[in-house]
């Protein structure tokens, strides 16, 4: 592993378990085994680093679940899409899920909070279209597009908890199928009923 890929992995450790506004440059640099001048070569600053984390990481999420929304179906079928994406890339991505979640329940002032709440907002975006597009087979919105993508979104995030404390806690966990297909149900229910 090159400088560049221990920093990255070594800051997105430290974000995890402590939070991006409580972890100091020196203490990354120490854990990576580094100098100053090198992670302010590679990232030009803390801030920098986080970029890095934050763009190259949510690139990933937002393909996936862009690819989920892509193919026109059914609401049942892209939400099962949507959540087999999420659950797909938490699985893959566990650092870096558990400090996005950590990080929007930071505090809206903190350096942190600010810095993932565009990527959130974007995920949000296309939970809000999945709504917007689909009021003919769910009828009137009446604006409750945001409602819904926030409902389904934090199901989602409601079951990766469940799952971390049953599993594995570096993520090793696995979802069927079939146990996603019972949770879109379940959220659709919701809004049906």
């Amino acid at each position: 592993m090159d400088n560049r890929e221990a920093i990255l992995k070594v800051a997105l450790n430290l974000f995890c378990n402590r939070g991006y506004d409580a972890v100091g440059v020196q203490e990354i640099v120490d854990k990576a085994g580094i100098t100053k001048p090198t992670l302010y070569y590679y990232f030009g600053s803390k801030q920098g680093l986080l970029k890095e984390i934050l763009d190259s990481n949510s690139a990933v999420l937002g393909k996936m679940l862009n690819d989920a929304v892509e193919k026109p179906s059914n609401v049942p079928d892209v939400l099962f899409r949507v959540a087999q994406a999420y659950f797909d890339f938490a699985r893959n991505h566990w650092e870096f899920y558990l400090f996005m979640v950590g990080q929007l329940h930071s505090g809206r002032e903190t350096e942190g909070f600010q810095a993932v709440h565009p990527f959130i907002s974007q995920y949000y975006k296309i939970l809000v279209k999945i709504f917007e597009d689909s009021s003919d087979e769910l009828g009137n919105m009446r604006g409750r597009q945001m409602q819904f993508a926030v409902s389904f979104m934090g199901i989602l995030d409601s079951h990766m908890m469940i799952f971390m404390i049953n599993e594995d806690e570096q993520g090793d966990f696995s979802v069927s199928d079939e146990k996603i297909r019972e949770i879109v149900n379940q959220f659709l229910y919701g809004i049906y009923s």
